[in-house]
């Protein structure tokens, strides 16, 4: 649980905490930043690791279709762009794809995604279901590449203000 250390002072547990653990607590830094000084005041830096949280819980707890279904889809016009900072481009070209295939014409929004969504699509659901096999192939460890990310950028990513 975060209890208000400096981006530097987290990263000084790497070793004593699971991977998972310290970018968790990262995510709700920022969370609470992003609660006290609003969405739009944080770096590119800050709404990539809650991109990246944010979808990584949904599609390991319930696929792409749960990530589109939920707020954190939110995310979503931002995603893709996000995994490609982390190094993540497979995962970004996949995505890319599942987006795709909800037949979204011109920009990603969330209101385009609720819209789609909204309607039961049984052929949609399954090539959604075949983006999440492919994701579980080729994901490998994207909680080290994000504590990664956040070490390179350690100076665009400030939790206490």
């Amino acid at each position: 649980m975060y209890s208000g250390q400096s981006t530097d002072e987290l990263l000084a547990l790497e070793g004593e905490y699971r991977t998972d653990s310290l970018v968790l607590v990262f995510e709700q830094a920022l969370d609470q930043k992003a609660a006290r000084v609003g969405d739009k005041n944080l770096t590119r830096e800050e709404r990539t690791i809650l991109a990246i949280e944010a979808f990584e819980r949904e599609v390991n707890n319930g696929g792409f279709s749960q990530f589109f279904v939920n707020s954190s889809k939110e995310y979503a016009p931002f995603l893709v762009e996000a995994l490609n900072d982390l190094g993540c481009t497979e995962i970004a070209a996949l995505t890319r794809q599942a987006m795709k295939s909800l037949g979204i014409e011109g920009t990603i929004t969330v209101e385009a995604i609720d819209g789609v969504m909204a309607v039961q699509d049984e052929e949609r659901e399954a090539k959604l279901g075949e983006y999440d096999s492919r994701y579980f192939e080729i994901a490998g460890d994207v909680a080290g590449r994000l504590l990664d990310f956040i070490k390179r950028n350690r100076h665009k990513i400030v939790l206490r203000t």
